[in-house]
């Protein structure tokens, strides 16, 4: 887990001014994202590069994740404030009483996909009959294999389903020994193409569609963090305007805050530039960024109530909020 937040003590002799803590005078959030830095993550990075989180009085924490299901379980625990994951997670995650809500929503459309081979004839779920799909318990993927399976009148007995460590996911497909890989497509389409040219076959053309990526924090934090959290979404919403006309600032911005991972530049780009292909949805197009409407989410549940992924008797305030989203 590695903090976005870098601090040197700098002493020059004995008589030097004492240095102040991390955030003193700030208000402290801590953030986890789904997983290591990639092209989503680019807004929160940036705000923290040019300042903005400080000059909205903000000290963020942000950190790196280990998927969106173990983000979500650590935010629903109360050990961190926030958490920025695939949302569509939160109808399983409520059904089985967590208390988790999305109150700011950047990838409004479904960016779930499984990635194939770009010479190969799987277009639809049915043409997976008989091949193998590559996945890790933590991935946003994970409580919507079956639903989406059963879509194209498939199951696991008639699609090998091999659930992996993470760090076994991307050579298993990379090497040929799946046929499919279940991801998020802005964030895995750029590095298979690296090593081996794929495409998506996106699940909402299965019908399965629902929000993406956005933040979410439990019911007691809203409550009572409810000003510094909308100050949060402030300032992503002004690190996302930015990148809108300027990539590159995020690539920058997401290399500089982490130094030692050794990032692909070109990779984070296209993750980027793909990221905000998936910003809009024709109810939310006009709407300020971080908006989730009732037709999405209404749509969303729907879907995963009819593929069997949530029980019946939902209720839409249950999942998200706008009430912290500036200008809404």
């Amino acid at each position: 887990m590695i903090a976005i937040r870098r601090r040197t003590l700098l002493a020059a002799s004995l008589s030097a001014p004492p240095v102040l803590a991390f955030g003193q005078g700030l208000d402290k959030l801590s953030v986890r994202c789904d997983f290591a830095p990639w092209g989503i993550q680019a807004a929160l990075h940036l705000a923290e590069l040019r300042g903005w989180f400080k000059e909205a009085g903000l000290a963020i924490d942000v950190q790196d994740g280990r998927g969106s299901g173990n983000t979500l379980q650590l935010v629903n625990a109360g050990q961190v404030d926030v958490g920025q994951i695939q949302v569509g997670l939160l109808g399983p995650a409520r059904d089985n009483g967590a208390t988790v809500k999305s109150f700011a929503g950047f990838d409004r459309r479904t960016d779930l996909a499984a990635i194939v081979d770009v010479n190969s004839t799987l277009t639809k779920v049915a043409d997976f009959r008989g091949k193998s799909v590559v996945c890790f318990a933590a991935s946003p993927w994970a409580p919507f294999i079956d639903a989406w399976l059963k879509t194209g009148g498939l199951d696991r007995t008639s699609v090998n389903v091999m659930m992996v460590d993470p760090s076994a996911l991307w050579g298993t497909y990379t090497a040929g020994r799946a046929d499919g890989l279940l991801s998020t497509l802005p964030s895995a389409l750029p590095f298979a193409n690296t090593q081996r040219a794929s495409r998506g076959v996106l699940a909402e053309d299965a019908g399965l569609g629902f929000p993406s990526y956005g933040l979410v924090a439990t019911e007691a934090t809203l409550k009572n963090r409810a000003d510094p959290l909308k100050r949060l979404v402030a300032t992503q919403q002004r690190a996302w305007t930015a990148l809108r006309t300027d990539i590159d600032a995020g690539v920058d911005a997401i290399k500089q805050q982490r130094p030692d991972s050794r990032l692909d530049p070109k990779i984070l780009h296209e993750q980027i530039r793909l990221s905000i292909e998936f910003f809009d949805t024709p109810s939310s197009k006009d709407k300020p960024l971080g908006y989730q409407t009732e037709a999405d989410w209404t749509h969303g549940l729907t879907s995963l109530q009819s593929a069997g992924a949530i029980k019946p008797g939902w209720k839409l305030a249950d999942y998200y909020t706008n009430d912290l989203i500036p200008a809404a």
